[in-house]
Order: structure tokens, then sequence, then C-alpha cells
């Protein structure tokens, strides 16, 4: 008779420990990092950099309508700003003899240097024929304001101190054209609150010409230098 021997596979019956075992290690795995943030702080600040990196590299992806800062206000008061500023440049740019013209802020405010017996007669409050053309340009670009922007220009001319090391309050020279420059622009039709004059201790041949680029709400006049006497 023979004997017949019963034989085990070895991996038999191990199937259900092994799902068990990685069930354990998966909630230890889980439970490890809900320690983690249960113990973790938030830093705002890092938070806050890394949120402004991201969105600062998607948003170069983005078309510009779907920018997440576009605002088409802000641009085009820019736009406007930096096409004013253009107009300006090309207009001192015709002109011989002009010092500097600098842009201080883009799209806000630039600065024209000149010589005061470039523009006016030497020794007169009278300006020059040859500026004639020059101020009716400046004119129609002051006019040519969009909605909800002023174009402003300061016109700021030098002044030696008198003896007690304050500015003249008697009429000057420098006061004379001053006064020539504002009513030969009123004149040609400038918006009233578009033009300032002003005195300013320094060299009485030295003209600076500011042009700003101002919001309609803003105040009318932003007067950059304190010690000038001015006046609308």
């Amino acid at each position: 008779m023979a004997v017949q021997e019963e034989f085990h596979d070895p991996t038999e019956g191990h199937g259900g420990s092994s799902i068990a075992l990685f069930l354990a290690l998966y909630l230890l795995v889980l439970a490890f990092f809900i320690l983690l943030v249960s113990i973790s702080t938030l830093e705002d600040v890092k938070s806050k950099a890394a949120m402004e990196s991201l969105t600062s590299t998607f948003t170069t992806i983005l078309p510009p309508s779907l920018h997440l800062t576009s605002d088409s206000s802000s641009d085009g008061k820019i736009l406007a700003g930096q096409q004013f500023q253009e107009q300006i440049t090309n207009i001192f740019s015709t002109t011989i003899q002009v010092s500097k013209v600098e842009v201080v802020q883009p799209g806000r405010l630039m600065r024209v240097q000149l010589n005061a017996d470039v523009m006016f007669e030497e020794d007169k409050a009278e300006i020059r024929e040859t500026y004639q053309p020059l101020l009716d340009r400046i004119v129609a670009s002051l006019s040519g304001r969009p909605a909800g922007l002023r174009f402003d220009m300061e016109f700021i001319i030098g002044s030696a101190y008198t003896s007690n090391r304050s500015l003249p309050i008697g009429q000057t020279l420098e006061m004379s054209r001053a006064g020539a420059f504002v009513r030969e622009m009123m004149s040609r039709g400038v918006p009233p609150d578009s033009v300032s004059v002003g005195i300013k201790a320094g060299a009485p041949d030295e003209i600076n010409i500011l042009f700003y680029v101002r919001s309609s709400d803003e105040a009318q006049l932003d007067f950059s230098q304190p010690d000038a006497v001015k006046e609308q």
C-alpha cells in the first residue's frame, strides 16, 4: 500500500499577512506626517514669498488679458504719460542750445534745462521770435490731456540772493521774465490750471521747466521746489 505524501506550498497562507503589514506601514507613515503638520508653525513671510514667486512665474506665460495684476486703466495712464513725454522731447530736440532734456520719472516727470538768454532777448523780458512756434507746440501738448489725467508745467527761473540771503521781493528781470512767459502761454490758450511759474535761488541765467503727468484728482500743483516763490 503506497503512502501518499501531501505537498504544501511554502508561500501559501502568507497573502493576508503581507497586506496587513503594508497597511500597518501606510498608517504609520500617515501618522508621521499628521504629527509633522500638527507640530509645525506657519510663517507668513515665507508663505507670501512663495505665493508671489508662483504668481510672477505663471503670470508671465498668460496672455495679457489674463494677467492677475492687469489694470487697463492704469496701463492707459502710463502710456498716455509716456506719449506726452515723447512729444515734449521731440519739441525740444529740434531746439538749439537746450542744455538738457531729462526724464526723471518715466510717465510722470521730466525736466528741461536751458539758458535764459536763449529763450529771452538779452537783458529783456521779451521771448525771442524763434521760440514762438515752440510755445504753440507746448500748449498743444498740454491741452491734449486724456480723461482722468492732467499735464502740468512749472517754469522755474534762477535768481540771486539779496544782501540778507533771501530772494528779492521787488521787481527784477527774472520776475519779469517769469511773468512774461506765463502771460504768453495764457494768450496762446494753455489750460489755466496747467501752468505755474516761480523763482528759486540759483543762477539768474538758468531756466528749469518741469513737466508733470498727474491724475485729475491729485493736488492741482505739487511744487517740488520748497525754496521757490511761485505764482500761477
